[in-house]
């Protein structure tokens, strides 16, 4: 095995690190896989973010991620990150210049590498099967040897704090071991994810006072954390605390068992609420589009209740608050939403009253200030139909054509005259379904649009009744085709009562550069879905612009 020449030195990055690992830590959650466009993807909305490093992968080890680092370096050009490439330090018994796992973090070009290193003896031992002395020239050798090629290095502790628990002498000589040869971080990883953040300060000050006896007492320290405990964020602070200046996480949360620290909570933390100047204002206010995107990009969605990037983050819902918030939006918000890219959400539920209503209508586009009497039919409204069973927190498309009908401005696209749905079984076991819908305003002749008579068959009665919809309405408005219902969500509300129980059901719909949510509710499954999908396309032609047909109608 030929062994490269040495080249420049990458020059060290002095900023506060914010290293993410989504791409190879991240990728390890249950149901997560990422083809090598995905990973390109996600890295270019990472720079853009402005992190500092990018751990693409493990070239080598994973073929995928070889491919990744090979197209990166004619696909990716990135201007805030550096690319950094993960493996493992050599193996025991083999000499650093023929192990070809090390051979592969240095074809992969990769300006910086980072080693994860054993650093708990019970693991070298068990894991390993060598002994303390052996892994520590397996850290000292592999250091060294990258260092000499020009790359930077970094050094994953791999169960530091269990292992500082443990046999903290021994831990402290393995990160000792790798600054003697060369490393620029040394990160400390709560592998298992069990430290709570006391422990967190506690061992790394102990570790500091050992580093400076050591004669490392400048030493650059990162820390790694896992949310097994629910504290990956709140022990990487502590750290940053302790005087950490690297810290690692996964956009999302994402990784495996409960996830690695989110990293764009520590972002928001870190600067909006230590003083940390990690990234510009204008590049924090994208934060949240970016949590999406890559949401999107990797099929697993933001979760609503995300610190900071989630659609409930400042979402609210209690009268109380809608009363205060009225007036000063500042006293149930503990930052601008703006300044990560969000925004305040008013939830209309049973516990809305006036102001959380005038403030959902603000949110909608409507001024309701000063129409008491209007607020207070919708209040009552709104509150008699949740008692029915309707939920408008999810269905803001629904409470929207509930306020036009109230103003008395509701559009009228068409009037339905009757709808059915039949099921039969066939002799050969078959199901067949069809549905009939009758509607007035719709039509092409006659004043007022005329009759539109639509039967379409379906998968089910629900698909069929939207099938034959779509048809009736085609005709008079052909944007009924760019509408597609997307999800389709069903609860029994009182399940007590069996077949018999009252039904909801929450449609939502995109297309036309819109997408929303209705609700409908009913004793059956079929009236509730029929009321959801009828109110979907009526909201739909409305946002999009479409004039009601006719007067009476309009």
């Amino acid at each position: 095995m030929t062994t490269p020449g040495p080249r420049t030195a990458v020059d060290p990055i002095d900023a506060f690190h914010l290293y993410d690992t989504t791409l190879r830590d991240g990728s390890q959650q249950e149901g997560l896989t990422l083809s090598v466009a995905d990973k390109l993807a996600v890295a270019r909305h990472l720079d853009e973010l402005g992190v500092t490093y990018i751990e693409g992968g493990w070239p080598g080890a994973v073929p995928r991620d070889t491919e990744f680092f090979a197209r990166a370096r004619t696909e990716l050009d990135l201007r805030c990150a550096r690319l950094a490439a993960f493996g493992a330090t050599r193996k025991a018994g083999v000499p650093v210049q023929e192990d070809p796992q090390v051979a592969a973090l240095v074809d992969s070009e990769a300006p910086t590498v980072t080693l994860v290193a054993k650093s708990d003896l019970r693991h070298v031992t068990g894991a390993l099967r060598t002994d303390g002395e052996e892994n520590l020239a397996m850290v000292r050798d592999t250091v060294a040897h990258l260092v000499r090629l020009g790359r930077e290095v970094f050094v994953d502790a791999e169960h530091f704090f269990d292992g500082f628990a443990h046999d903290p002498d021994y831990t402290t000589s393995v990160v000792v071991e790798a600054f003697a040869a060369g490393a620029r971080v040394v990160v400390l990883c709560d592998t298992n994810g069990g430290m709570l953040p006391h422990q967190v300060t506690e061992v790394v000050e102990e570790l500091r006072a050992r580093l400076e006896a050591a004669g490392h007492a400048g030493a650059r320290l990162g820390a790694h954390t896992h949310n097994d405990s629910g504290c990956a964020v709140a022990n990487a602070l502590m750290a940053v605390r302790s005087g950490i200046t690297h810290v690692q996480g996964c956009v999302n949360g994402y990784g495996e068992r409960t996830g690695n620290a989110d990293l764009l909570t520590m972002l928001g933390d870190l600067q909006l609420k230590m003083g940390l100047d990690l990234v510009p204002g204008e590049t924090l206010a994208e934060a949240t589009r970016i949590a999406h995107a890559i949401g999107e990009i990797v099929n697993m969605p933001v979760g609503a209740r995300a610190p900071y990037v989630g659609a409930s983050a400042f979402a609210h819902k209690a009268g109380l608050h809608a009363s205060a918030i009225r007036v000063d939006p500042d006293l149930y918000q503990h930052m601008d939403p703006r300044a990560i890219g969000n925004d305040m959400r008013m939830i209309i539920s049973d516990m809305a009253g006036r102001a959380s209503i005038e403030l959902k209508g603000r949110e909608l586009g409507f001024d309701l200030t000063g129409q008491k009497n209007l607020l207070g039919r919708l209040a009552g409204t709104v509150k008699q139909r949740e008692a029915e069973g309707y939920s408008y927190e999810a269905a803001d498309a629904s409470f929207e054509l509930l306020l036009l009908e109230e103003m008395g401005r509701v559009p009228r696209y068409f009037e339905v005259e009757s709808w059915r749905a039949t099921s039969q079984q066939l002799r050969d076991g078959t199901l067949e379904t069809e549905a009939t819908v009758k509607l007035r305003g719709a039509g092409t002749d006659g004043a007022d649009g005329g009759r539109s008579v639509a039967i379409a068959e379906g998968n089910g009665p629900v698909n069929a009744l939207d099938l034959a919809l779509r048809q009736a309405l085609r005709d008079r408005f052909p944007l009924i085709d760019e509408l597609e219902l997307q999800d389709f969500k069903v609860r029994i509300l009182d399940a007590h009562h069996g077949t018999d129980a009252t039904t909801r059901v929450l449609v939502r719909t995109a297309g036309a550069d819109l997408e929303f949510t209705t609700v409908g509710v009913g004793p059956n499954l079929i009236e509730a879905s029929w009321e959801a999908i009828s109110d979907a396309y009526t909201y739909g032609l409305y946002k999009a612009g479409i004039t009601p047909p006719a007067p009476g109608l309009g």
